[in-house]
Order: C-alpha cells, then sequence, then structure tokens
C-alpha cells in the first residue's frame, strides 16, 4: 500500500487548489512550538486522530513532520483506517521551509 509524496511545492499547490485538504501535523508539541506551517492541524495523540478519523473517507489529508518519515508511518496507518486520499509531504517541514515558506523556522 503505497502512499503517494508530495513535494513542499506541491503540497503548497495542492493545498491551495483543494480547499477541503488538510494539512496534519504528526509532530510532537515540542517541536511544533518551534516551527509549524499556518494552518496545519497537530495530530499527535489518540484522541486528536480520532478527530481525523471522523473526517469524511475523501477528503484529502497531506501529512507532515520534521522530514517526512514519520508522516509517511502516519499516512500508512491512517490509510489502514479507512482515510482513502492521504499524501506524505516529502522532506517534511524542512523542505516546507526551505522550498515554499522561508519564515517557517528551520530547526
Amino acid at each position: 500500500m503505497d502512499i503517494p509524496e508530495l513535494s513542499a511545492t506541491e503540497a503548497a499547490a495542492f493545498l491551495k487548489s483543494h480547499p477541503e485538504a488538510k494539512l496534519v501535523d504528526v509532530r510532537t508539541d515540542e517541536e511544533y512550538a518551534l516551527a509549524h506551517i499556518d494552518g496545519a492541524i497537530l495530530v499527535n495523540t489518540q484522541e486528536k486522530a480520532n478527530e481525523i478519523l471522523r473526517l469524511p473517507p475523501e477528503t484529502p489529508v497531506v501529512f507532515h513532520c520534521h522530514h517526512g518519515m514519520r508522516s509517511l508511518q502516519a499516512a500508512l496507518w491512517f490509510r489502514q483506517q479507512g482515510l482513502k486520499n492521504v499524501f506524505n509531504l516529502s522532506g517534511g517541514i524542512e523542505a516546507w521551509s526551505r522550498d515554499v515558506d522561508p519564515k517557517v523556522p528551520r530547526y
């Protein structure tokens, strides 16, 4: 079950052209405090995961973390739980900061 990967620039364009899409951040509270993408939903507890699972299964969801590894695992898990339209932000918030929004701090 392969998860489609989007580069930071592809993800930015995708999110802009799909206003119903959700950007989900799976990092820790501490990482989120250091840097986050405006509009991203922090999902790092089961309670928050359950909120995402209540979305219509066709809702596009782009997952991200620091470099793209944890978010790939999260995207796979959410796909297994029934979400049908999941993507991983390749390179994570690091790539986003470098290629899309340099105002997002790198760490």
